[in-house]
């Protein structure tokens, strides 16, 4: 048996590794061993990781007996509140900190299920309501592991952190306004975020955020992701939405070549006129030159009509109500306390809102997503998918946007930045990053594409040829010495 490098672990995608495994080339602790390496090179700078428990890893892999397609690699799930019965969490928050779970949660036993070797979690913005991942629970804020000055995006940014310094190959992540995409972007690796019922939420939660909230997994390969909604994709018993079909195996059509040239509708501007950086403009530039040169068609087209800054108060009502029903569930069990010393400003802001919010401004909230989940399904009926930049800026600077605005400004800043994606949350389609770009500092900048609801098989499918075109896998940060 080889002992695998450190850098000949990072360059694998989690496939190859789970060949690597099936061929008996190395084993599951030595799998773990290197993960629990590199996070520990990366973290005094990256502060990705929480309630890491390195016995735990080695145990979990010490016992592992290969099963799904990934058979026994090491594996992250976010802080985002999944629960699960080995690993504590804190959902970003000081409040919930050292919480944990009797139970697993349906998707963490799939994960399992899956091959994966959860061993510890992934760094989150406080209650996963920022793009940024800067929460005060950890002592200091998460970095981009391609300049640590900036940040890896949010909520899901230790996620994609840990994922694009080469720690995992795949990690969970969780998006309710664009919280996969975000970091995927920041990051430069591959972020899916599925069609809305299409993974379990439960057994303890139906939905999260209003219906805009869904999970899946940051990879750096398409075929990775592909992999893992094969082993986490499908309803389950007596959630409230109903899951969209899907193939017997996304990763078997990957390489299936469409029957027609794929039609594509190209946004270059925003709502209200809300500025895109020129980066973010030569990504969407340079995917279109590699659309076109696999044979599909690229057309500029109209935004569809959305008030966006009535979409965004929308947004913050929701998010603001879900903080009290949080808090407040907690504040219950400890009648005598004060959360004002354990929440962030803008989340305690956002937690006075909601115990004032009118169930009529609430409901017409959800009511305007409704809106916009036909609108846009009507809009994309006249193409096969949508493609825009992700994000309007390339990753911000550490600090840029802060948790110590109030609420509603705070999320205002955040809906200039993250313009085309939480829309998309409203809706319930799926849509990507696909990391096809790099600015003049060498920081990722990805471009976004959008399919039909229930369209993942497809999505991925395009998603492969790009890849296939335009690879990314191979770019990987230095390991701090």
């Amino acid at each position: 048996m080889n002992v695998i490098n450190l850098e000949e672990y990072r360059s694998l995608d989690g496939l190859v590794l789970a060949d690597r495994l099936a061929k008996g080339e190395v084993s599951p602790v030595e799998l773990m061993q290197a993960a629990l390496e590199i996070g520990a090179r990366f973290e005094p700078m990256l502060n990705a990781l929480c309630y890491i428990d390195p016995e735990l890893g080695l145990s979990l892999a010490r016992a592992a007996n290969r099963k799904g397609p990934f058979g026994a690699i090491p594996f992250l799930l976010k802080d985002s509140g999944l629960a699960s019965r080995t690993l504590k969490g804190s959902v970003g928050s000081r409040l919930f900190e050292g919480s944990g779970s009797a139970i697993d949660a349906t998707l963490t036993s799939r994960f399992v299920e899956a091959g994966f070797l959860p061993y510890g979690r992934t760094t989150v913005p406080e209650f996963c309501m920022a793009p940024t991942t800067e929460a005060a629970v950890y002592g200091g804020p998460t970095r981009n592991p391609w300049d640590f000055e900036r940040s890896p995006g949010g909520s899901s940014g230790g996620a994609a952190a840990a994922v694009a310094a080469g720690i995992v190959p795949v990690a969970h992540g969780s998006d309710g306004g664009g919280s996969i995409r975000i970091p995927a972007a920041c990051c430069g690796v591959y972020g899916l975020k599925p069609s809305r019922g299409l993974v379990p939420y439960g057994p303890l939660r139906g939905e999260g955020w209003a219906g805009l909230a869904v999970d899946g997994v940051i990879s750096r390969s398409v075929r990775d992701t592909a992999a893992a909604m094969d082993s986490i994709a499908g309803m389950e018993r007596g959630q409230p939405y109903a899951a969209p079909g899907r193939p017997d195996s996304y990763l078997a059509l990957l390489d299936r070549a469409f029957n027609r040239p794929m039609r594509i509708a190209r946004w270059t501007k925003a709502w209200d006129d809300i500025p895109i950086a020129a980066e973010c403009i030569a990504a969407l530039d340079k995917a279109t030159k590699t659309l076109s040169s696999l044979g599909h068609e690229v057309i500029d087209a109209d935004l569809p009509e959305i008030k966006y800054a009535s979409f965004i108060e929308a947004i913050i009502d929701v998010m603001a109500t879900n903080v009290a029903v949080t808090v407040g569930g907690v504040l219950r069990s400890r009648p005598d306390g004060d959360p004002r010393d354990l929440l962030e400003p803008a989340i305690h802001d956002a937690y006075q809102m909601g115990r004032t919010m009118p169930a009529e401004r609430y409901a017409l909230a959800v009511t305007r997503f409704h809106g916009i989940g036909r609108t846009l399904e009507n809009y994309i009926a006249g193409f096969d998918f949508i493609l825009t930049p992700t994000l309007t800026k390339p990753p911000l600077r550490l600090g840029e946007l802060s948790m110590s605005d109030d609420f509603r400004s705070f999320r205002r800043k955040a809906g200039l930045y993250t313009t085309f994606l939480a829309i998309i949350n409203a809706s319930g389609q799926p849509a990507a990053n696909i990391p096809l770009h790099r600015d003049a500092a060498g920081m990722p900048i990805g471009v976004q594409l959008i399919a039909p609801f229930g369209g993942e098989a497809d999505l991925m499918r395009l998603s492969a040829q790009i890849e296939s075109e335009a690879p990314w896998g191979h770019l990987l940060p230095p390991i701090p010495i």
